[in-house]
């Protein structure tokens, strides 16, 4: 596959990506100087994007051109998580009224929380907010710190049993105490909303094979690409980071859509190398700022899954949080990417959610 050249314009770049359209006459200079910033605007975008106006598209403008810009100054659009999240909470929201109204079934989601670790109850609470909003019924069960693993396999399997219950989601880290595996393998294949049973896994790595459940952040990260209309078959792709909780899922899935997939993790020589020739990188290694400009191939789509805390005492919080890609040195070569926050960690929710319904439907065999 060609890599488009490094120092191609970017409106030669727009043109070396998108289908040709033809150039109606522009009877004003105003009417043509608005040509030339919707022309800088479009590179990599989609041709649905084009067909809707800018504002409605999950793929946004980085930043806006004034009359002085110099249009050879490359910035990425960006794809918008929170955007395309909403959109798809929305389609949940209709099929669940759709689905209650014909057969009076309501999805019904439980989430176990063992301690009172800050950052669990915050992803708990905001799984509980999406469930409201969509219409999915919360089952919550809270253990102190101290409670014993035969109470959460008790909890697991009582929502196994429980038809109420379409989808169960043990939240991680369990207490050091505790075998987070014998507990995970514990939920109910068809109940296991977060993907990680290990049938589920093993059906996602099979070729012929489809999964009841993909995990809920590689999941997202595949949706947010198409969405986008970026095609990944036939496209060279990279991962970085193998944990079995996103990096290897979203290589299993990018390998799925047909795409030639390499893993960089710890142990890869000159990772630098070979994820320039990647047309999209999918970055989860947990390391802020990783991956820089330098590394990426100019027109590549980059999707940030890193959610990192760095000190900063202006901040108001004291800290920011930042990607594992040095956003400012990527828009400058990527054709688009995700920002942290506000691009992947919207989408892990809403799959969380999807799964959820999809379970109802599959129980109740609902189309």
């Amino acid at each position: 596959m060609e890599s488009v050249p490094s120092r191609l314009s970017l409106q030669s770049l727009a043109r070396a990506s998108l289908p040709s359209l033809s150039r109606p006459s522009l009877p004003s200079p105003s009417l043509l100087l608005l040509h030339r910033r919707l022309t800088a605007f479009s590179v990599a975008l989609p041709s649905f994007a084009r067909k809707q106006s800018l504002a409605a598209s999950p793929l946004r403008p980085f930043a806006a051109l004034s009359e002085q810009s110099d249009l050879s100054e490359h910035t990425a659009a960006i794809i918008d998580g929170k955007l395309i999240s909403k959109q798809i909470k929305d389609e949940i929201a209709s099929e669940i009224s759709r689905m209650k109204d014909a057969i009076g079934i309501v999805p019904g989601l439980a989430v176990i929380l063992v301690g009172t670790r800050k950052d669990s109850q915050t992803y708990v609470r905001n799984k509980k907010k999406g469930c409201e909003l969509v219409g999915i019924t919360s089952h919550e069960a809270l253990l102190p710190e101290d409670a014993s693993e035969e109470d959460v396999l008790r909890l697991v399997s009582g929502f196994n049993d429980d038809p109420s219950v379409h989808g169960i989601l043990v939240q991680l880290p369990l207490p050091k105490h505790m075998n987070e595996g014998k507990v995970m393998d514990a939920i109910s294949i068809y109940k296991d909303v977060d993907g990680f049973h290990p049938l589920n896994v093993g059906y996602l790595a099979m070729q012929g094979k489809n999964p009841l459940f993909v995990p809920c952040t590689p999941k997202g990260c595949l949706e947010l690409l198409s969405r986008s209309g970026i095609n990944i078959e036939g496209k060279r792709a990279v991962v970085i980071g193998r944990s079995n909780i996103v990096g290897i899922p979203a290589a299993l899935l990018l390998q799925k859509q047909n795409a030639t997939v390499s893993i960089i993790h710890s142990k890869t020589k000159d990772p630098e190398k070979i994820t320039r020739e990647a047309d999209i990188i999918i970055a989860a290694a947990g390391v802020p700022n990783l991956v820089r400009g330098s590394w990426i191939k100019p027109g590549a789509v980059v999707i940030d899954v890193g959610i990192n805390p760095v000190n900063d005492p202006t901040a108001p919080r004291g800290y920011n949080l930042v990607g594992d890609v040095c956003f400012d040195e990527a828009c400058k070569v990527a054709s688009a990417i995700t920002p942290v926050p506000g691009g992947v960690g919207p989408m892990t929710i809403a799959m969380l959610l999807s799964n959820t319904l999809d379970s109802a439907k599959r129980m109740h065999n609902f189309k």
